[in-house]
């Protein structure tokens, strides 16, 4: 959420810089209801003040013998006007609040401009995508014979975008996991948390998922307000939430194994083969908590601990900084992490690694004690580290051999009780 100095500065540069996120601000209805909301609380403090006078002249009549009646209709009528003027002025400031819910976080000055992902700014690449001397086939084929990805059954299960993996493909998953929370932990210095994978609307509300995107949400409970998480960003975050925190402290590293599960309302028809978009996935996340001024530093290195997972399986990927059009509500800058995908010949995101500046901080009032020892908004930060079952499809995608055999990248090979191949078909 942005500061309310905003809307008392100038509009015209919030609009300005806000169009470059495809944001159009109303700046007329701003003004006029921050006027309004001033008008009623001058009016408010104005009724307040001559009914605290009126108040303490029933006292004074009082102590003279004079007749007291005339003062205390007037009280009484200063009264009704002073709660009319109350609920006039909680009606403006709730509506205003309302609309300032739904306005994105500035992006800073350096997200280039565009609307849309081709408009994205390539900063490197990293390693070559590899030549093949066959047909690669997309992970769907590619496990379809041996059947360890059935979509099938899991649309019978549930619905369609959803999957059950099987024997070997379940153990690259759950080895593909697992050392992901040991790079993070023991080479990058996170902290492993474990966290509910149900929240409520106040989590939510703070890492800016609610009120402006309740449609891509799974609802759990129509009456406590209780939804399934859509990344494990949001209950790590909240962790900190109406929390001040010792600068000392700073900054705070964690990371997350969690499913995540999102409604994917307004992906209709994208996407609609494999695992590439599913509603629930499995993510690694990484979250930071770090002082103003150490942010942009901590952006670059944790974009790199996501890096260094692509490096470790080697997998070719690219790094591209978002466009104002594509870049999210919450975020002032993201670096998409882009891996290779050789059926579709081209690179698919499978990381966004994102500086929300006190955007978040805000809205939760997460806080720092700072030298002086007044408490002033952090800054966050998170990326995943990496999205599971994307990685999953790129290993097969990338490793896959001519005889229906994946490779297992050397990293996994502990994990899988020392096999060097998987068989995807017979």
């Amino acid at each position: 959420m942005l500061d309310q100095k905003w809307i008392r500065g100038d509009l015209d540069d919030l609009a300005s810089r806000l169009r470059k996120k495809g944001f159009e601000l109303d700046a007329a209805y701003l003004s006029s209801a921050e006027q309004e909301r001033k008008a009623a609380q001058t009016q408010m403090e104005a009724l307040q003040s001559e009914r605290n006078r009126s108040s303490k002249a029933i006292g004074q009549a009082k102590a003279k013998g004079e007749a007291i009646e005339p003062l205390l209709a007037e009280v009484a009528t200063l009264g009704e006007q002073l709660e009319a003027e109350k609920a006039k002025f909680e009606a403006v400031a709730s509506k205003l609040q309302g609309y300032l819910q739904t306005i994105p976080n500035l992006p800073d000055e350096d997200v280039p401009d565009g609307t849309d992902e081709a408009d994205n700014a390539l900063l490197r690449t990293w390693g070559e995508p590899k030549a093949f001397q066959f047909e690669p086939l997309d992970h769907v084929d590619l496990t379809a014979a041996g059947g360890a990805m059935d979509f099938d059954v899991a649309a019978k299960l549930s619905q369609s975008r959803f999957v059950v993996l099987r024997g070997e493909l379940a153990q690259l998953q759950r080895a593909l996991i697992q050392f992901m929370l040991d790079v993070h932990v023991e080479e990058h210095g996170y902290e492993e948390v474990y966290v509910p994978f149900i929240v409520n609307s106040d989590s939510l509300f703070g890492t800016g998922q609610l009120p402006k995107f309740a449609e891509d949400q799974f609802r759990i409970d129509a009456e406590r307000e209780l939804y399934l998480i859509p990344t494990a960003e949001v209950p790590v975050t909240n962790i900190y939430r109406d929390a001040i925190i010792n600068g000392g402290e700073l900054p705070l590293k964690m990371v997350c194994h969690s499913p995540c599960f999102r409604s994917e309302a307004g992906s209709y028809g994208r996407d609609t083969r494999g695992m590439i978009r599913q509603h629930q996935f499995e993510k690694v996340e990484l979250v930071q908590l770090v002082r103003p001024e150490d942010s942009d530093n901590a952006h670059e290195a944790l974009t790199q601990h996501a890096e260094a997972i692509l490096q470790k399986l080697e997998l070719p990927y690219r790094v591209v900084n978002l466009c104002g059009g594509d870049l999210g509500f919450s975020a002032a800058k993201t670096y998409d992490l882009e891996v290779w995908l050789p059926s579709q010949q081209t690179y698919r995101e499978i990381s966004s690694c994102s500086n929300f500046r006190d955007f978040q901080a805000r809205r939760m009032q997460a806080r720092m004690r700072s030298g002086n020892g007044k408490p002033e908004l952090l800054h966050t930060l998170n990326g995943s580290g990496v999205a599971v079952g994307r990685a999953l499809v790129a290993i097969l995608e990338n490793y896959q051999e001519a005889d229906g055999q994946v490779a297992v990248p050397s990293v996994l090979q502990p994990y899988l009780g020392g096999k060097t191949q998987l068989l995807m078909r017979d």
